[in-house]
């Protein structure tokens, strides 16, 4: 298709640079400024946000780095609509022309309906929302119109099959995920080729778990390319396939930003040798992660208790990569710092929250217990 962007590269804006850690809100306005200017510079001009990222502050801070300070025909903006927030018909409108006035522009380039799995397409469906969006693309108030999924391969197709007028879909793939039965990447990335509809990748590097691989594999990575960092080995991945459009990657630092256009500038696709080397690093990598988490903190937001569960899940999973016998580790630490400032993952109170919003379908309460086994002494 002809919408498709000359780079495979996308700015996720879901995970900003922040001048304090543990508040979502607040953007580091100044550092992204660079970071966009170098994006734009390198040639790449695809961005990414959506309604309730970075505590629903990443559309204000797209105008504010991006929308004011460039020329429209410069970039291509994604935003999207999420059913988690809708409650009859006018808030879909009420929804998009705030989003329209948060991020200073007139007509997005695409637009998803965010999140589809067999809840969220039951909303969407009764909201007319599918309907809605072509509307909203007649009206030229959106340019090209899509989703982004999170559920098995045979919904993928029933939802691709009732709505042949979406022209892209965005996926979660990697390649951890690539052979997940509960993901189900390379099942849905081929149902997507059935139906000739580009992909657009999103978690790419598994919110940061593909770029903090256990040593042995960065090990191995690094031997066979000294040059190249590891998480590019991953977003190469997701970007060597034929019909990936492009490829989102949240970036938090200008080093990110230089890193990933470092490779991307001119893509060199995965060759036979690189692939086996993948395959090698999966059977490590799932031999040491223990909670699949991507960082989307889409469970935190609404938490009574105020517990910044994917944090607490990454330094689980750190904790359980650390080489046996060394002894003092700063996960603990870590975790007792960040008790200050939010709940203790002993502080759940079961009520699910979490569990019913969470893309990856994780035991979090489950998962949370065990955490606090492991930190809460």
């Amino acid at each position: 298709m002809d919408f498709k962007p000359s780079k495979k590269l996308s700015f996720g804006l879901m995970r900003l640079p922040l001048t304090d850690p543990n508040v979502d809100t607040s953007i580091d306005i100044e550092q992204l400024k660079q970071m966009v200017d170098a994006f734009l510079a390198g040639g790449f001009t695809y961005f990414d946000t959506a309604w309730m990222y970075c505590g629903f502050k990443s559309e204000c801070a797209v105008k504010d780095a991006l929308v004011s300070r460039h020329p429209r025909d410069s970039f291509t903006l994604a935003d999207k609509l999420h059913a988690g927030f809708l409650k009859t018909k006018e808030d879909r409108d009420r929804i998009f022309n705030e989003q329209r006035r948060k991020t200073g522009v007139e007509y997005f380039d695409y637009y998803l309906l965010h999140d589809i799995g067999a809840d969220h397409y039951k909303v969407y469906t009764e909201l007319d929302c599918f309907t809605w969006l072509q509307e909203k693309k007649a009206q030229g108030l959106v340019r090209h119109i899509g989703f982004s999924f999170h559920d098995n391969a045979e919904l993928l197709d029933r939802v691709l099959t009732e709505h042949p007028e979406v022209e892209f879909v965005q996926l979660q793939l990697n390649y951890l995920d690539w052979d997940s039965e509960g993901v189900q990447s390379r099942k849905c990335y081929e149902t997507a080729v059935k139906h000739g509809k580009p992909v657009i990748v999103m978690e790419p590097v598994k919110g940061g778990t593909l770029a903090q691989v256990p040593e042995a594999v960065e090990t191995m990575f690094r031997a066979h390319h000294p040059d190249l960092s590891v998480p590019s080995w991953a977003i190469r991945f997701a970007a060597s396939l034929d019909n990936v459009m492009v490829v989102l990657s949240g970036m938090s630092t200008l080093a990110q930003v230089q890193d990933n256009m470092s490779y991307m500038s001119q893509l060199r696709p995965l060759d036979a040798a690189e692939q086996a080397l993948v395959k090698k690093a999966v059977d490590i990598i799932n031999g040491a992660i223990t909670i699949p988490c991507t960082g989307c903190s889409y469970c935190t937001d609404g938490c009574p208790r105020h517990i910044a569960i994917p944090k607490y899940f990454s330094l689980y999973n750190a904790e359980l990569q650390e080489v046996e016998g060394k002894g003092w580790t700063p996960q603990g630490e870590y975790y007792d710092r960040l008790t200050l400032s939010f709940g203790k993952a002993s502080d759940c109170i079961g009520c699910g929250q979490c569990e019913r919003v969470c893309p990856q379908h994780l035991p979090i309460i489950r998962y949370l217990k065990d955490v606090a086994a492991k930190f809460g002494k």
